[in-house]
């Protein structure tokens, strides 16, 4: 099955999966994935992730979901730069996520990065996803 939006399936099976009370997820896997997946973990929002190999060349993410007295860690999570539509952003023009409460996922050239991260290595690229 070919997906247009990759990241933005992930980022769907995470929301359907908070939303449902889950306590994990699964989603095919790749290096932007999982180098976004690296970012979210960096940050707290998910306990960890892991690789599991489905058959030989085809591999899967399942994701540990995180909560914090039964309530998901992550309230929002919304793609921002889609296929149709790429969005890039300036270090000196980076919105802020709810003045700093949430987070920007950006594909910087030091690679994914989370706003803050980009902001101290003074770098901009690519607004991936929000966070809250």
């Amino acid at each position: 099955m070919s997906l247009s939006d990759p990241l933005g399936d992930m980022l769907t099976r995470i929301r359907n999966a908070q939303r449902a009370r889950h306590a994990a997820c699964v989603a095919p896997a790749s290096k932007l994935r999982t180098n976004v997946l690296e970012a979210l973990k960096r940050e707290g929002y998910i306990r960890g992730f892991s690789t599991e190999e489905v058959r030989k060349g085809v591999s899967q993410l399942r994701i540990e979901l995180k909560y914090v007295e039964g309530q998901p860690v992550i309230k929002e999570i919304h793609r921002v730069s889609k296929p149709g539509r790429r969005v890039y952003s300036k270090i000196k023009e980076l919105p802020r996520v709810y003045a700093g409460l949430g987070v920007s996922i950006l594909s910087t050239p030091r690679g994914v990065l989370s706003d803050v991260e980009a902001r101290a290595a003074n770098v901009g690229g690519e607004v991936l996803c929000r966070v809250f």
